[in-house]
């Protein structure tokens, strides 16, 4: 195929694809998916992956990424083969300000990376970081090494505090969350939460059991979060329903899945709200309920009566934040979705596989979202679509894409 029309079948195969799938989508929210007789689009351009790959790698080099943009569309689907070879984790995005950014590349269990991304300059930090957090308030930042976090005011300020934990620290750490002080963090492992303070290291979840000499955690899907003010702890596993914990971890309430297994908490930015995820495979419930009632409250499994508000009835999710108006969750199949507290969908934005982290500037302008695909998207929220190849209701302009692959000499700009 010559150049012309590889790029021919490209912009017209995905401006096609995306048309299909977004009619497909929008019928099926508006009239149930029982009612959709057509069949579902699929998209026909993996076999121009490695050409266009190519093309992008000759951009980058020469400078052009931006007229090669406009020719060729990013799409997700054609460039899976290429996900599944060299993707990798992008998690525990932070906003730090301006147009600066702090992630990590690497699950849990992996040996991790950290980058601070200013803009489109791209930095590599020291290697011996494994692991990074945020505080719900305050610009609290605190950064895991070899058997210490650290916090400080501010991403590299000054230091608030320094912890010792040994006893925790070959545990991976999957969240990671300073208290609004400093002086105290979340730690959700892969072999329990803990509360760490100055000199004391208490797990909240799960519960040991007092009569057995032998117990040990069995924890899977681990998930916890903080309450903006710090009131409240919310914690949760495979094994374990979402327990409600006062900051000091005395449980007041729990919530039953509504789904299979708990999954992912959150509370609404003026706290009134903690929203519950639950999953089964690919697909959950999101459910949220009033924190006013949080002293005492039992939410049953599977109570299709119980007093909770139902914000979503499909994603597995897996990152989220909340801004003043709505949540933003970002699920399993690479969808992001804004949620108001009584349920309505706001939004949807597809990017594609598995969401693993996502943060927000301080203005609720410009977010930033990392998935398993290697690949950082950063979208201007409302800034009006950039092409004809966007997926979803979202009116979002997409700055760029930063792809972070394994055995790449170098970072790629799309």
């Amino acid at each position: 195929m010559t150049d012309k029309e590889i790029q021919k079948e490209w912009y017209e195969g995905g401006e096609n694809y995306t048309t299909a799938i977004n009619e497909m989508v929008e019928f099926g929210e508006k009239n149930g998916w029982d009612n959709w007789k057509g069949e579902e689009p699929t998209d026909n351009r993996s076999h121009l992956a490695d050409s266009v790959i190519e093309k992008l790698r000759e951009a980058n080099n020469n400078g052009t990424v931006d007229s090669f943009r406009e020719q060729y569309p990013p799409s997700h689907s054609p460039l899976i083969k290429y996900f599944e070879d060299k993707g990798q984790s992008i998690e525990q995005l932070f906003f730090i300000e301006d147009e600066k950014i702090v992630f990590i590349v690497g699950a849990s269990y992996e040996e991790r990376q950290v980058y601070l991304l200013d803009n489109k300059t791209l930095i590599k930090l020291d290697n011996s970081i494994q692991a990074i957090g945020k505080s719900m308030r305050n610009n609290i930042f605190a950064v895991k090494v070899a058997g210490t976090i650290v916090t400080t005011k501010g991403w590299q300020g000054e230091t608030i505090e320094v912890f010792n934990i040994d006893e925790i620290d070959e545990y991976g750490m999957t969240i990671m969350t300073p208290f609004n002080d400093g002086e105290r963090v979340l730690c959700v492992t892969t072999e329990g939460t803990f509360i760490v303070s100055k000199g004391t290291i208490k797990m909240i979840n799960p519960i040991p059991d007092p009569n057995d000499d032998e117990w040990e955690p069995y924890v899977s899907m681990e998930n916890g979060t903080l309450s903006n003010d710090n009131r409240y702890i919310v914690v949760g596993d495979q094994s374990v329903n979402h327990r409600i914990l006062t900051a000091d971890g005395e449980q007041i309430g729990e919530i039953g899945p509504q789904s299979s297994y708990p999954h992912f908490c959150l509370f609404s930015a003026d706290d009134e709200q903690l929203i519950s995820n639950s999953c089964h495979f690919y697909n959950g419930m999101t459910i949220g309920v009033n924190s006013s009632e949080f002293h005492g409250l039992e939410v049953d499994e599977y109570d299709e009566d119980g007093d909770y508000i139902v914000i979503d009835d499909g994603m597995r999710v897996y990152v989220g934040l909340a801004t003043k108006d709505y949540y933003i969750l970002g699920d399993a199949y690479g969808y992001i979705r804004a949620c108001n507290k009584e349920g309505r969908c706001i939004w949807r934005h597809f990017l594609g596989s598995t969401i693993g982290g996502i943060a927000i500037s301080d203005d609720e302008k410009t977010l930033w979202v990392g998935s398993c695909t290697g690949i950082i998207h950063k979208l201007r929220l409302g800034g009006g679509h950039r092409d004809t190849h966007t997926i979803g209701s979202g009116d979002h302009y997409e700055d760029f894409r930063l792809i972070l692959w394994k055995g790449e000499d170098k970072e790629l700009w799309w």
